[in-house]
């Protein structure tokens, strides 16, 4: 792996969701300069490439500094990462497959890059300044047009000898159920993302079930955001019916999750949680006690993510920081 520059500033980068936002880091993790640029759908990784450097030196031109100041560049993706290569493996939601996205960006920037899992940044940034400070097992869940999943265990991303992992949008859960953005049928993602309920809304819209949506929204999904979803939620019992179904799937789900790791904070965030916090950690929390084994009752607690939008920078700049001086505990 390239060594890091002598510099003062991490570059963290943000590639889920509809927009893909830079920020540029000092060497005490605050944010001197912010980018956001918008996704253009499934883009190829040529000219998405293009966008993520347009980004990343828009952010340092906001803080004033150079490349020549950066030490390195963390990039948080969705989808498996080859943590060895630096590479997106799949990107079921953006269209990238066997994209070594490392490589090609340091290639480009002229500055080491470390990738990987954009939740694995999101409940990392969590763990280091937000929600789950000193946590020992932190688990992130993220709905949003997936559902990303990430865990923090002894102040180390989770992660396999070389793949990450965590991918809990995409355990199996509804037999033969709708197809998913991975290729399989009835994962937890296609039943309770953003993505899927909204989709699931704007039919009961269509049907006449969900009228104030109707009005007030229409029967576009790129228009049924998480802000719309909760104020129809209060007008319409069906849009409430989705989003309680979608709630219960992803505690049925964490239930599992809790037996298999026994975290002790579970972190939610994503644009759902942040639009509905209460009703999502209330409705998840009880669906997730009522399925846990009852001896794990009480061991955990679900809290909102604080950080928002800086989680996946902020987390992917540490990391990058945290790989690139040495500190990663090595996989063989």
């Amino acid at each position: 792996m390239t060594t890091a520059s002598q510099g003062g500033y991490w570059v963290g980068f943000d590639l889920g969701g509809t927009k893909m936002l830079a920020e540029a880091i000092d060497d005490n993790f605050q944010i001197r300069g912010r980018k956001r640029v918008k996704t253009k759908g499934f883009e190829g990784a040529d000219s998405g490439l293009e966008r993520i450097e347009k980004a990343i030196l828009g952010a340092l031109e906001e803080a004033k500094i150079g490349l020549s100041d950066v030490r390195g560049v963390g990039i948080g993706c969705p989808g498996p990462i080859d943590l060895k290569k630096g590479t997106l493996l799949d990107g079921p939601n953006i269209g990238w497959d066997q994209t070594p996205l490392g490589k090609r960006l340091s290639d480009r920037l002229g500055v080491p890059v470390v990738a990987l899992n954009d939740v694995d940044a999101g409940i990392y940034g969590e763990y280091r300044f937000g929600a789950a400070q000193g946590a020992y097992t932190a688990i992130g869940v993220f709905p949003g047009t997936g559902i990303g999943g990430g865990m923090i265990h002894r102040g180390e991303i989770f992660r396999g000898l070389r793949l990450s992992c965590m991918e809990i949008g995409h355990v199996p859960l509804v037999p033969h159920g709708p197809l998913c953005g991975c290729g399989q049928h009835g994962c937890l993602e296609a039943v309770a993302s953003r993505l899927a309920i909204a989709s699931e809304a704007t039919r009961a819209a269509y049907r006449g079930q969900a009228k104030f949506l109707l009005k007030n929204t229409g029967l576009s999904l790129e228009d049924v955001r998480s802000g719309a979803l909760k104020e129809a939620s209060s007008q319409d019992a069906a849009v409430a019916e989705i989003l309680l179904a979608a709630c219960q799937r992803i505690g049925e789900v964490l239930a599992g999750v809790v037996a298999l790791l026994c975290p002790d904070i579970i972190v939610m965030g994503g644009g759902l949680v942040e639009a509905m916090p209460d009703f999502f950690l209330e409705q998840v929390k009880k669906r997730l006690d009522e399925r846990v084994m009852p001896a794990y009752r009480g061991s955990y607690k679900i809290v909102a993510a604080t950080l928002e939008d800086d989680a996946a920078c902020l987390g992917a700049a540490a990391w990058a920081k945290h790989t690139l001086e040495g500190n990663l505990v090595e996989t063989p």
